[in-house]
């Protein structure tokens, strides 16, 4: 009797997690090089308006059908939410708020959801209740004890944040179980995109955002790394790894992306580490590994 094959660790897999935890991991520190010096909400607008579009290229070229009439009027509320709110709330609040806080606030999204689904009557598993309070622990430190406790009306809104991102994601899900094809995929996701980064221009003129007269070289590398890597690539293996792996795999980038974006901050934003965030981090980032390792397993 031979020993059963052991099985062969696939090399796309790897690939595609690190491009999710250590791409989306950096946005945040991207986002606060590139709202130094660019306007927000014309900065985060043009980024997702040229990635979605880009995305839509994709689709076509792969003779794959392009988002329907329903999937295009279902992406104006959900682009609005994903990335008006979701998304632009941060790069307001970044203007001023470190990367690493931000970072961390955001990653109580997934708690949210459970949050939410619960309200919605779905009644939530022993650890995922586990997995609320730590995250609200988590965020009471950092109100307490790191800068988001000065941030004044920005902290407000990075605390939206999560709020939008699911419930957009929420309605996403649920209309993509209605829909086929690209309405499911990349196309749904470039139609997304292009709805919310035009909420995103028409709130930057309604602000009356205009380019600086020195544009910092620095902001613009950083706004073309958030376009290809920060959208398409991330994006991309992230919609793989939904396909190809276990939902537990894919959504580690939850509980990892905060990690990446504190010792990003510190290492290259020059961010400090407080014991606050430290211990946020340790929190909401136990927090959600329980609520969606251990809640989905349980579930299934």
């Amino acid at each position: 009797m031979f020993p059963p094959a052991r099985a062969r660790l696939d090399v796309r897999l790897v690939v595609a997690l690190a491009a999710v935890w250590l791409i989306w991991g950096s946005t945040y520190l991207a986002m606060r090089v590139a709202v130094a010096g660019l306007p927000a909400f014309g900065m985060a607008g043009t980024r997702f308006v040229l990635a979605g579009a880009a995305l839509l290229v994709i689709v076509r070229a792969r003779g794959e059908t392009m988002p329907s009439r329903r999937a295009w009027l279902v992406a104006i509320p959900v682009g609005a939410l994903l990335f008006l709110c979701g998304n632009g709330l941060v790069v307001v609040a970044e203007q001023t708020l470190p990367s690493s806080v931000a970072a961390v606030v955001c990653a109580t999204t997934p708690l949210v959801a459970s949050g939410l689904a619960a309200m919605r009557g779905e009644r939530p598993r022993g650890v995922e209740v586990i997995g609320m309070v730590l995250g609200i622990a988590g965020v009471a430190l950092l109100g307490i004890g790191s800068p988001l406790a000065v941030a004044g009306w920005r902290a407000f809104l990075v605390l939206l944040a999560p709020i939008g991102w699911a419930v957009g994601s929420l309605i996403a899900r649920a209309e993509s179980a209605k829909e086929s094809g690209a309405a499911r995929g990349l196309g749904a996701a470039g139609a997304q995109m292009i709805a919310g980064g035009v909420w995103m221009l028409l709130t930057s003129w309604v602000l009356g955002e205009h380019l600086p007269a020195e544009i910092a070289w620095k902001s613009v590398a950083a706004w073309g790394y958030l376009v290809v890597f920060g959208s398409l690539v991330g994006f991309s293996a992230y919609s793989w790894l939904l396909a190809h792996s276990r939902p537990a795999v894919a959504m580690s980038y939850a509980y990892v992306n905060p990690v990446i974006a504190v010792l990003l901050g510190a290492a290259l934003g020059g961010e400090e580490l407080g014991w606050a965030t430290l211990a946020a981090t340790a929190l909401i980032g136990g927090g959600v590994m329980g609520a969606v390792v251990v809640g989905r397993r349980a579930k299934r």
